[in-house]
């Protein structure tokens, strides 16, 4: 019925426990739009990679504009881009965003046949260039430089069942011991790499000797005064979720990942049913996070997004969502 299910369908289950009981009083929506910005992508050519990066640049404030949130701010675009892409005046212009407050900068990453060593290089040297060089990054209160990642084919962790694309049973530790405060990977269903806890914030970390750590972990809760311990490494899901208003077949409900592409844009509709998944960190039931993710070098995703589709689900949702309680 689903691909992969016997990777993720008992962690949505269980996901559906979870959920939380709403109470009287105002609750808080989150949301993130994960950009896996590759303008590199299908090997293209310097010129095109450069034009559908100034699209983003020159269009998202316009997409944005009718869309202000509670406190007046329009929504923001992470974007992730590959380490192995990057050329300087892309980042420069994806920094000048986010100088403006309209995005911020994150670290992708496609790689294969790797090893700990060389991945703690590649990442530490990328680290440094968005830091020092474009000033794209934030840092913890030591000063040192910190990054969000989406790791490239879904594979964090060495996981698709041929090992390809990663080769690094440690990623989690390395991550961690690089900088890195969260992984926003997934949900990558039906491909089975996704994790097995479907739907929750959680830390995990590495098996010696074994892919995939990140199938278990330690659920993230407030007001219990832990952080990370060595080696753990923040997972921070977008919502997983059956919607039985598609079906396929006229039976069967559409699996949905979060995923925002032309077949199935963003809509207030897909917001409302992601919100009530109900990702949270645990004691904190008013405060909702809702993580989208795009591949924007895709042209019809592009397009979509900045002038077609996403201006005005963008506006509905921050009509229907900024009325006090929700």
């Amino acid at each position: 019925m689903f691909r992969a299910a016997d990777r993720w369908f008992a962690g949505y289950l269980k996901s559906l426990l979870r959920r939380p009981r709403w109470r009287q009083g105002q609750r808080h929506l989150m949301v993130c739009f994960a950009n896996h910005f590759e303008p590199f992508r299908g090997g293209a050519d310097r010129d095109t990679a450069l034009c559908r990066t100034r699209a983003w640049t020159a269009g998202l404030e316009r997409a944005c504009g009718k869309a202000a949130d509670a406190d007046g701010r329009l929504p923001v675009q992470t974007f992730f881009y590959p380490a192995e892409e990057y050329d300087p005046e892309a980042l420069e212009m994806l920094a000048g965003v986010c100088r403006k407050g309209l995005g911020e900068t994150e670290v992708h990453l496609h790689h294969r046949n790797d090893n700990p060593s060389k991945l703690a290089r590649t990442l530490a040297r990328f680290r440094d260039i968005l830091a020092q060089r474009h000033g794209a990054l934030g840092s913890d209160r030591s000063g040192r430089a910190r990054f969000g990642f989406v790791h490239g084919n879904w594979a964090l962790c060495n996981s698709r069942p041929d090992h390809d694309w990663c080769g690094v049973n440690e990623e989690l530790a390395v991550l961690a011991e690089s900088g890195c405060y969260a992984d926003f990977t997934f949900p990558s269903a039906p491909s089975p790499t996704q994790p097995r806890m479907v739907n929750v914030i959680y830390r995990a970390r590495d098996i010696p000797g074994r892919p995939r750590g990140h199938d278990t972990g330690r659920v993230v809760r407030a007001g219990t005064g832990r952080i990370e311990e060595p080696g753990e490494l923040m997972i921070a899901p977008g919502p997983l979720f059956l919607d039985w208003g598609r079906r396929k077949f006229g039976i069967l409900p559409r699996l949905d990942n979060s995923g925002i592409e032309p077949a199935n844009p963003l809509t207030a509709r897909r917001v409302k049913m992601a919100a009530e998944v109900g990702i949270r960190v645990i004691g904190m039931d008013n405060w909702i996070f809702v993580k989208f993710h795009l591949h924007g070098c895709v042209d019809s995703v592009a397009s979509g997004f900045l002038a077609g589709w996403g201006p005005a689900a963008l506006a509905e949702v921050a009509r229907i969502f900024n009325d006090g309680e929700i």
